[in-house]
C-alpha cells in the first residue's frame, strides 16, 4: 500500500491551482538537480527535496526515460538531460526580456551604444529584445538568428557550451563574412579559451566591416549560457580603445541579469 498518496486521489480531479502530488515532486525534482552546481545523488535529492529514498528512485527513473535527466553509471550521480534543455531552448523569453529590459536601457543610455538580448534557440542565437541610446539610430536585430563562430554573442554562448555541444552546433565550414572572420576552428577554439579566462568575448568587423561590439553570457549554477548580452555600435564609436571598458560593462549587466533570473 502506498501510504504517501493522498486518500482521493483516485476520485477526483486536482482543483484549480491545486498540485498533483506526483507532478509536483517531479517537477521538485527536476529544479533540485537543474539548480545543483555538480551531479547530485538520490541520496542528496531525496534530503533536499524531503522525500524518501524510493518515491526519489521512482520519479528519477521515469524523468530518465523521457531523457528529462540522465545518470552517470559509473558515479550514480544525475544532471540535467538533453530533452530537458531541448525543451528549454523552445522557451518563450518574452517574460525574462520584460524583467530585464529596463537593465538594457540604462545600459544604453550610459554607452551611447546598442545593447542587444540574445537566446537560444535550437541550434542558434536569436536576438529576443534590443535597446538603444536616445536620439541614436541603429538597424533592428530583433528576431534575427546569428553566425556563432562571427558574432560576439555567438562566440560567448560557445565558450560556455561544452566542447561536445559545441562540435554540434558549429557547421563543419566556418563561413567568412569579413577578411577578419576566423574560419579556422584552431584559432576559434583557442579564442573561446581567452573567452573563458576574460569573461567576455569581441567582434572587431568579424560580421560586419563596419560593427564592434562586445558579449558576456548570463551562466546558470552549472555555468550553461542561458541568455547573452551584447554591447555593439559603428566601429567609428566602439573602437579598441573602448573595448575593455564596454566588456567590463556587459559583464557588470550579464551578472545582474542572473540576480534577477534566479
Amino acid at each position: 500500500m502506498n501510504t504517501e498518496r493522498s486518500h482521493g486521489e483516485h476520485t477526483r480531479p486536482a482543483a484549480a491551482g491545486e498540485a498533483v502530488q506526483s507532478v509536483d515532486r517531479a517537477v521538485r525534482l527536476l529544479k533540485a538537480v537543474s539548480s545543483s552546481a555538480e551531479p547530485v545523488t538520490i541520496w542528496e535529492l531525496a534530503r533536499r527535496c524531503n522525500l524518501n529514498r524510493t518515491t526519489v528512485w521512482r520519479l528519477l527513473s521515469t524523468l530518465e526515460l523521457h531523457g528529462l535527466v540522465e545518470r552517470n553509471p559509473d558515479t550514480q550521480r544525475y544532471h540535467v538531460g538533453y530533452e530537458a534543455i531541448q525543451i528549454a531552448a523552445a522557451a518563450d523569453y518574452d517574460g525574462l526580456a520584460r524583467r530585464v529590459r529596463p537593465m538594457l536601457e540604462r545600459t544604453a543610455a550610459a554607452t551611447g551604444e546598442s545593447v542587444t538580448l540574445a537566446a537560444a534557440h535550437r541550434f542558434s542565437l536569436v536576438y529576443v529584445d534590443q535597446a538603444d541610446p536616445p536620439s541614436v539610430p541603429a538597424p533592428n536585430w530583433i528576431g534575427r538568428s546569428l553566425p556563432l563562430h562571427a558574432t560576439s554573442s555567438g562566440k560567448v554562448f560557445l565558450a560556455w557550451l561544452p566542447e561536445a555541444e559545441r562540435d554540434a552546433v558549429l557547421p563543419p565550414h566556418l563561413e567568412a563574412y569579413t577578411d577578419r572572420t576566423i574560419t579556422d576552428r584552431a584559432l576559434l577554439d583557442q579564442e573561446l579559451a581567452e573567452i573563458r579566462v576574460r569573461g567576455y568575448s569581441t567582434c572587431l568587423g568579424e560580421l560586419e566591416d563596419h560593427s564592434n561590439g562586445v558579449s558576456a553570457a548570463v551562466l546558470n549554477r552549472m555555468k550553461r549560457p542561458v541568455v547573452v548580452v551584447n554591447v555593439w555600435g559603428p566601429a567609428g564609436r566602439v573602437t579598441r580603445a573602448r573595448i575593455p571598458t564596454l566588456g567590463r560593462t556587459a559583464l557588470s549587466l550579464a551578472h545582474e541579469i542572473s540576480l534577477a533570473h534566479e
